[in-house]
This record gives structure tokens, sequence and C-alpha cells, in this order.
């Protein structure tokens, strides 16, 4: 489900040289128009379909094609994001709509780290967990 934007709601994040779909793409694939201020996917097949940028669009401009066998031709899916949840509605061509509401990650960036106080467990060297008390082969 490759996603693209709504020229009508994008804005360009108001100007300046990135838009926030730009900053969180890990493919490098949204790209801002600079004459009409306006972005959009690059390469629709090379999406990795990972919604990072439907969900950081602060005008909700950025949408996916769901495939048939979840989403009928016709419809539609969109997230909505708030500080504690992602609300994915699903609109289907007849006009029923369907809401699915899901936590999202609360812990800081960079504060998750799993292995605190266990041998071997820190993110900060490059052994593995069982690896960094191990004794050197002869």
């Amino acid at each position: 489900m490759p996603s693209y934007v709504d020229p009508s709601k994008c804005d360009g994040c108001k100007g300046g040289d990135k838009t926030a779909c730009m900053y969180i793409c890990p493919n490098d694939l949204m790209v801002l128009e600079k004459t009409e201020m306006r972005a959009y996917n690059q390469e629709p097949d090379a999406c990795w379909e990972c919604y990072s940028c439907v969900k950081i669009c602060p005008q909700g401009a950025i949408f996916v094609r769901g495939y048939d066998d979840f989403v009928p031709m016709g419809g539609q899916v969109h997230p909505m994001r708030s500080a504690d949840s992602i609300m994915w509605t699903v609109k289907f061509r007849n006009g029923n709509i369907k809401r699915f509401k899901f936590p999202v990650r609360t812990t800081a960036e960079g504060a998750a780290n799993a292995y605190v106080g266990q041998m071997g467990g820190s993110l900060d060297d490059e052994c593995l967990l069982l690896e960094a008390n191990l004794p050197t082969p002869k």
C-alpha cells in the first residue's frame, strides 16, 4: 500500500527545505515540489509501507492505497494520531466507516535498553549479549 499525498491538503509543512514526511521516510521517497510547495511520493513502487509519513503528516494529507484483500476497490485507509494512540479509519466505497484504535509507544527515543544490568548487556559496545564475558581463546 504505497502512500500518496493529497495536494489539496498538503501545505509543504509551511515552507522550508524539508517537510516532515521527507524527514521521516526511511527510503527517501518523499520529495518537495519546490514551485507548488507540495510533497509527493516520487517512487510509489519502492515504498516500504512503514506508514511513517502518513503518521507524521501534520495536515493529514498523506493516504495509503489499500490492498483488495482488506480494502475493497474505492475504499480508503487513513490513520489519525494523538498523543497516546493511532486511530485507523477505513472508509468503504458504500460509505460505511470502521475505526480501530491502537496505543502508541510511550518510551522516549533512546531510552529503551532491555539489557541494562545483565552480564554483557551494553548497547555501547559491539559484543552480543553472551559474548561480553567469554574467555579469550589461547
